[in-house]
């Protein structure tokens, strides 16, 4: 390595980046060594756009990680799903496939579902679980194996996990089964899982899939089974094509399978098309924002409006709150085979970024940290209630509120970098996000989390937006992308900064300099300032020049002669 060390210090990026891949393909460790030099030698070199392309395509391929194989079942693996669990024998014919045999001689299957399927869910990692089926199709048991799924580490319990998994106990692999289908003709439904609903409709993928996959393998090597003792009797393999037969005479002709993320638009249908009419009302506001912010009334009642609709919906009720790690999660989806159908399972989620990814291309991350965000819009609320009662906060000295702000990116940086290792690890330094407290779990969950999101709360009363401003890595992640903005619609006049501090003040995250400059990174789009810019009252240029326009109409009026003779204006 420290050879390595040399290289990098005296190629320029490119060729770093090469060296790096190079040595990563072939020793495949340190892994974070390796990341590190590669780093080092961009930084070193400070060639900007070049290291910020590098570090994405290293972080792409580092978090898709090595391809690794499934360990052997044991028959204590099967006694975890079936306790009677007397034998075990892999199925030759099918590779990752096990018979199990208990102590009364039924036959079973067994399996890993990452064997047969791997469906990217929620932290773009499959959900991997141990399924015992019968040869005709009956699943007998479910238990997960392992995940890195961020709501089930921190926030759900293993018992309401195993209380979902056990409800496909029973049911038959070939059966439409999905969540919240309860009643629905042609449907099996099932219970989610209250603030995992990604989740919960991957799992139910991925154990349907992996199962009809699994019989099809069996099916098809039922001859071949027949013929070999050790493998299993031939009044074994006939009964499984009896009911084989059986279960497709039942069924008839296959319809036309519907896809997960189509009977989900479909369920919450409402919800959708509550949220566009939501997203075309700003964007409105968006295009319109001169318009409005002279009309200083209505656009605040309207702005007030919008806010409490993002926390009450979007936060609440929908738990569309994005996350640092969804955005993890979409980088693992990318570099493990792009799928549009994981990212498809919740409508609202899909929907928000979207819009995001237009929002933040055309205007930056404001609109949707000032706009859609539920926790900072819980934090404006406050603020402004705070205010209307007559505490007036406290901003911290411009100097220390600039040094403050690299925290967020700090836990960015950390963040990323233990997700090289796992996605259970970003999960547990990912609750400095109290969004899953507030908005998913209710805040029902152990005393230091609920804790820890009330202060958050709290502070904002006496420092506007506190959490926003300085420890948020997902505002951090999205402020990368706003360099490449297209629009710059704030408007600015020559007296801002010199010397008008009116919007400086005013401005509740402080995203505006002392010099008058708008800092894009770290504004909301709150447009706050921009109400300003248009009010004659409050704009101190805009004030002279009214005082001005009063004073030459004054002088400037009809005039009456006296009885002294004198000339008076009216």
């Amino acid at each position: 390595m420290k050879a390595s060390h040399g290289v990098m210090r005296t190629v320029n990026p490119r060729l770093c980046c090469n060296k790096m891949m190079h040595i990563i393909c072939i020793l495949k460790e340190p892994v974070y060594d390796g990341y590190s030099l590669f780093m080092e030698g961009c930084m070193r070199n400070h060639w900007q756009s070049v290291r910020v392309c590098l570090h994405l395509s290293a972080l792409l391929w580092l978090l898709l990680g090595s391809p690794w194989s499934l360990a052997a079942l044991t028959l204590a693996d099967a006694r975890e799903v079936l306790p009677a669990a007397a034998a075990l024998e892999p199925v030759a014919a099918v590779s990752g496939l096990y018979r199990v045999a208990d102590v009364s001689g039924a036959p079973a299957l067994l399996f890993q579902t990452d064997d047969f399927v791997r469906i990217p869910a929620y932290s773009g990692s499959p959900v991997n679980l141990l399924v015992a089926l019968a040869p005709d199709g009956l699943i007998r048991a479910v238990r997960v194996r392992s995940h890195q799924e961020p709501i089930l580490v921190v926030g759900i319990t293993d018992a309401h996990l195993q209380a979902f998994v056990s409800q496909f106990d029973g049911k038959r692999a070939d059966a439409r089964i999905r969540v919240g289908a309860h009643g629905r003709t042609g449907y099996v439904g099932i219970d989610g899982l209250s603030g995992a609903t990604i989740t919960a409709m991957v799992i139910t993928r991925t154990v349907t899939q992996a199962a009809e996959r699994v019989l099809t393998a069996y099916r098809e090597q039922l001859p071949q089974l027949a013929a070999e003792p050790a493998a299993g009797s031939a009044s074994e393999a006939a009964a499984a094509a009896a009911a084989a037969a059986a279960a497709a005479a039942d069924t008839g002709p296959a319809a036309a399978a519907v896809p997960d993320w189509h009977w989900s638009w479909q369920q919450h249908q409402l919800r959708v098309i509550v949220l566009l009419v939501a997203l075309v009302i700003l964007l409105l506001v968006l295009f319109l924002q001169d318009w409005l912010v002279q009309r200083k009334v209505f656009f605040q009642r309207l702005r007030l409006a919008y806010l409490l609709f993002t926390v009450v919906f979007i936060g609440w009720f929908w738990h569309a709150q994005l996350s640092v790690v969804n955005l993890l999660g979409f980088a693992r989806n990318l570099a493990g085979g792009f799928s549009w159908d994981s990212l498809l399972l919740d409508p609202v989620v899909f929907l928000l970024w979207a819009f995001v990814a237009l929002s933040i291309l055309l205007w930056g991350r404001g609109v949707y940290c000032g706009w859609l965000c539920p926790f900072g819009a819980a934090q404006e609320l406050l603020s402004k209630l705070s205010h209307r009662l007559g505490f007036a906060g406290y901003m911290l000295p411009q100097a220390l509120h600039e040094r403050l702000w690299a925290i967020k990116y700090l836990l960015l940086i950390a963040i990323c970098g233990l997700a090289l290792n796992s996605m259970t690890d970003v999960a547990r330094l990912a609750e400095i996000e109290p969004f899953k407290t507030v908005f998913v779990m209710n805040f029902e969950r152990p005393p230091p989390y609920v804790f820890y999101a009330l202060a958050l709360l709290a502070v904002t009363v006496f420092n506007s937006k506190f959490y926003c401003k300085y420890l948020c890595p997902l505002g951090a992640a999205l402020s990368f992308a706003t360099r490449f903005r297209v629009f710059d619609w704030l408007r600015r006049r020559v007296e801002c900064g010199h010397p008008c501090q009116t919007c400086a003040n005013e401005c509740q995250i402080a995203a505006i300099r002392p010099t008058g400059e708008i800092v894009d990174n770290e504004c909301h789009y709150c447009l706050e300032c921009q109400v300003t810019y248009w009010d004659e009252h409050r704009c101190p240029p805009l004030v002279r020049k009214r005082k001005k326009r009063s004073g030459n109409r004054a002088g400037s009026g009809p005039v009456i002669a006296t009885d002294a003779g004198e000339r008076t204006p009216v």
